[in-house]
């Protein structure tokens, strides 16, 4: 793809963010706890690391990605332990109701408002019935002083540095209220919720 915004970075896209990032899967995984068999999906599964920590649990991992290069990176980390596909979550290859868990780990803010409606909806119908959505993405605040505010200061630098397409999206995304509203939009319940780094990463468990 000539077009992917990935391809010079994903290389070294761990070494700048997977410190930060890994922190966050794992409460993820203590808000739902993985069991044998169960069927998981990373949308936006990028290099492959949070698929990683549900390879323990002996789930049946998929991941979808729009990033050919993190793609890469990805099959090389989960050697063949994960299914692993190229494309446009907005129309997900798989069948109605298939999962028991679907991961949106800090994707949705990338995308302009109509798309993310579309994956959230498309997100609903692959989903079991007693299936549930672990989202994870920045928060709008109240931030905390000096730890919620300097997070926020190198979240905003990074948006910036990823393109002006992305940075307006996440604009966007934040005044639009964030997985909030969205949440809202899109009638889902929410079962867990945590707020992390001061008030700059919210994550929900919902079905």
């Amino acid at each position: 793809m000539e077009n992917d915004p990935y391809r010079n970075s994903a290389r070294i896209y761990d070494r700048i963010f997977d410190g930060m990032n890994k922190g966050l899967k794992l409460v993820g995984i203590r808000m739902f706890r993985p069991a044998k068999g169960m069927n998981i999906l990373d949308v936006g599964c990028g290099t492959g690391t949070h698929l990683e920590l549900y390879q323990r649990y002996q789930c049946n991992l998929y991941g979808l990605d729009q990033s050919p290069a993190m793609l890469e990176v990805a099959r090389k980390r989960l050697a063949g332990t994960a299914v692993l596909e190229l494309g446009d979550a907005s129309r997900m290859p798989y069948e109605d109701g298939k999962f028991d868990l679907v991961i949106v780990m800090l994707t949705l803010h990338e995308m302009s408002p109509e798309m993310r409606s579309l994956v959230l909806e498309e997100i609903k119908r692959v989903l079991k019935k007693d299936g549930r959505i672990l989202l994870i993405d920045f928060h709008t605040g109240p931030y905390q002083p000096l730890q919620g505010w300097v997070s926020k200061i190198i979240i905003t630098c990074a948006e910036i540095a990823a393109g002006r397409t992305h940075f307006r999206n996440y604009r966007k995304f934040m005044a639009e209220g964030g997985l909030t509203r969205l949440i809202h939009q899109h009638s889902l319940k929410v079962e867990k919720q945590q707020i992390l780094a001061g008030g700059t990463f919210s994550l929900y468990l919902a079905g």
